[in-house]
């Protein structure tokens, strides 16, 4: 059959996997949308992501399938969606899909009115009726045949769904005379995060289990703040079961999305930057805190893997890796005994018990490296000197390496999104202040010189969603302002570097004038004069990503502190006094609201460290656990920043702890510091 696709000419590796389907997709924009209308044909809209396993296998199973296209090309108007270019469609149309079925996920597959609004959809539909699904050409042909037949119906049903969507978007308004949680809700939180807690493989609930990092940031800085041992026990377990399991990628470096067992065995095999610069991020506060080594390592192994595969120029960073290769999941990263066997040799035995790998297979009749037991309990039973292990099993691992190199790569997304960029660069920040590596601060500047040049866009202060091929694409959305702001307040406490301050000061103003709910303090997802979008939704939910709601409210915070702007301050905290109890009682789909919470509840540590020699204290400053705190470090007094008004510098650096800019006696080390802030935190 002749076609014509209009994908053809799309940056998206997504849309342009979908580019030779008979169906005649269509990008989302005027061009369909008015076709929709013209024809009165109702939409289909068919979102997914280049790493999504099953948008593959819909893809293969109906969307290749010429009879199957045929029906979709003559009854519907065929747009696809990348998800991760149009994050506000998604939300929208993911949530309609959710309220009609229950579920979601991808591939998300949703039919619309002519005018836009959602009437019936699912994700995943079979070729053949399975799995208590009807067949996709089944659905097909119900949804063409009301359509024509019940149109009264079908706008009622749309209309209904939009007001649903629309309602439930409309929170957030202040309670007057509501009274600020105060320090016995961080405990109720623990315990409602703790009922949800495995107790024996880590992480919250059961499978599929996501690593849920914000989670286990709460929870260690809820340990620094009580000294609770089960708290730090549960995050400390989480990390541990994840590094140990299949969700790591033992040979090579880097997390997975998500594990679908209790064990973190088996993984969902895409590798998304999201995951890996949130885990960094969370492993860096856990050595600060713990120090333990494999933290460190891991921090490290993560980060070479980022920029082995995801680096682009020494500047940006892709967005995912597929999971699939060759058409199969997770066939790039499993081995078989026999194939280990032959690489290691000799080496082979000891290998292959440390890493669970056997002749029958751990994992559908192949091998995913895991660790069943920590190394130096199987050094012991093996009798063999830890070190001497470690180097075995590391020379090993290089092998392996090489020959998984060999193979069918998975197809890497290479779009560059702003907000992932800056979540990373949070992580080479972080990473930077816990294991002083300088290559990391290095690459921080890097980025974001790189983020600051390519994503601007031609209006002052607006900036981009994407960036491919030099080419900038869409109006950036809240996650990208409220990402990019934290990651330029990260930046200025690790190089000391006033300009980054000043950078995210003028971001935020953008984003309150462009972004904000006036009657309620919080902020649309899309920009006010976007148009294509049935709602501007507010997110608050804290799910793979923070919600930038939630990272918005925290910037909000700790700039107030930084610049002395007491009305941003109280904006943070009528965010978090608005969402009630919804935060102390939903901990897992508020984490990072929780860790604001703890902030708001005990106080901002300001430190402010000053002398013309500042650098070598102000690393060891920065390689301490400090969870809530803004630090600044300056060789002489600066009017512009409260922080550093007034304090007499010299030569040596001097260290000033403060609260409300109120200082205690200076002190000149970060072991004279700790004792101050927990002396402070104590009392």
């Amino acid at each position: 059959m002749s076609y014509t696709n209009q994908l053809i000419h799309e940056t998206s590796p997504y849309l342009l996997q979908h580019a030779h389907n008979p169906v005649n997709w269509y990008p989302w924009g005027t061009e369909a949308l008015a076709k929709a209308k013209k024809e009165n044909k109702p939409i289909l809209v068919s979102i997914g992501y280049s790493a999504c396993h099953w948008c593959h296998v819909m893809e293969r199973e109906s969307f290749e399938n010429e009879a199957t296209a045929k029906i979709m090309n003559e009854h519907f108007v065929n747009i696809k969606i990348d998800r991760e270019e149009r994050p506000d469609l998604d939300h929208i149309y993911m949530d309609a899909v959710q309220a009609m079925v229950g579920n979601g996920g991808w591939p998300l597959n949703v039919f619309l009115t002519p005018e836009a609004k959602p009437f019936y959809g699912g994700t995943y539909f079979p070729p053949e009726r399975a799995y208590n699904r009807p067949s996709w050409e089944e659905t097909l042909e119900g949804v063409s045949k009301a359509f024509q037949e019940r149109r009264h119906e079908i706008d009622a049903q749309a209309e209904n769904l939009t007001e649903h969507l629309t309602q439930s978007n409309a929170f957030g308004q202040q309670k007057t005379g509501a009274a600020f949680p105060d320090r016995k809700k961080l405990d109720e939180a623990f315990q409602q995060l703790m009922k949800s807690a495995d107790t024996t493989w880590g992480g919250f609930g059961k499978a599929p289990k996501f690593p849920q990092t914000f989670s286990i940031q709460f929870l260690l800085r809820y340990y620094h703040i009580t000294g609770n041992k089960e708290s730090l026990d549960q995050a400390m377990l989480s990390l541990d079961r994840m590094i140990e399991g299949g969700i790591y990628d033992q040979a090579g470096g880097g997390f997975a999305r998500y594990a679908t067992d209790t064990e973190w065995l088996a993984p969902h095999f895409e590798k998304m930057l999201y995951d890996n610069a949130l885990l960094v991020s969370v492993l860096s506060e856990a050595f600060q805190l713990t120090r333990k080594q494999r933290y460190r390592e891991v921090i490290e192994e993560t980060m070479e893997f980022i920029q082995r595969e995801f680096l682009y120029g020494g500047q940006g960073f892709y967005a995912a890796l597929d999971a699939d290769s060759e058409g199969v999941e997770g066939k790039f990263y499993v081995w078989s005994f026999d194939e280990v066997t032959r690489i290691l040799q000799e080496d082979a035995v000891v290998f292959c018990a440390y890493y669970d790998v056997t002749p029958g297979g751990n994992w559908e009749k192949t091998n995913i490296l895991r660790v069943k037991r920590p190394l130096e309990s199987f050094a012991s039973e093996k009798n063999i000197p830890v070190e001497k292990l470690r180097k075995s099993l590391d020379k090993s691992k290089k092998k392996l390496l090489e020959e998984r190199n060999r193979r069918i790569r998975p197809q890497l997304d290479d779009k560059i999104i702003l907000g992932w960029n800056a979540l990373m660069n949070t992580a080479c920040s972080k990473a930077f202040a816990a294991t002083g590596n300088e290559s990391y601060r290095r690459l921080a500047v890097d980025n974001m010189n790189f983020l600051l040049q390519k994503f601007a866009a031609a209006r002052t202060g607006e900036f981009h969603h994407t960036w491919k091929n030099d080419i900038a694409k869409y109006p950036a959305f809240l996650d990208d302002y409220a990402f990019l702001v934290e990651a330029l307040i990260q930046l200025q406490e690790i190089t000391a570097d006033r300009q980054w301050l000043v950078k995210a000061r003028s971001v935020t103003e953008f984003v309150m004038a462009n972004f904000s709910e006036a009657e309620t303090g919080f902020f649309f997802y899309t920009p006010k004069d976007q148009e294509d979008v049935i709602i501007r939704k507010k997110e608050v939910y804290d799910g793979a990503v923070p919600s930038g709601n939630s990272v918005m409210a925290d910037n909000l915070l700790l700039l107030s502190v930084l610049f002395n702007l007491q009305d941003w301050k109280k904006r943070s905290a009528d965010m978090v006094s608005s969402l009630g109890q919804a935060i102390v009682r939903y901990p897992t789909s508020f984490g990072n609201w929780g860790c604001l919470l703890q902030e708001l509840i005990i106080g901002t540590n300001e430190i402010a460290i000053l002398g013309q020699e500042f650098d070598s204290v102000h690393l060891q400053v920065l390689a301490e656990y400090i969870p809530h705190r803004v630090v600044m470090a300056s060789a002489e007094s600066d009017t512009a920043y409260p922080l550093l008004i007034d304090k007499p510098t010299t030569a040596k650096a001097t260290i000033y702890y403060c609260s409300s800019y109120t200082c205690q006696a200076p002190v000149f080390s970060a072991k004279e510091l700790m004792s101050l802030i927990n002396r402070a935190q104590k009392g």
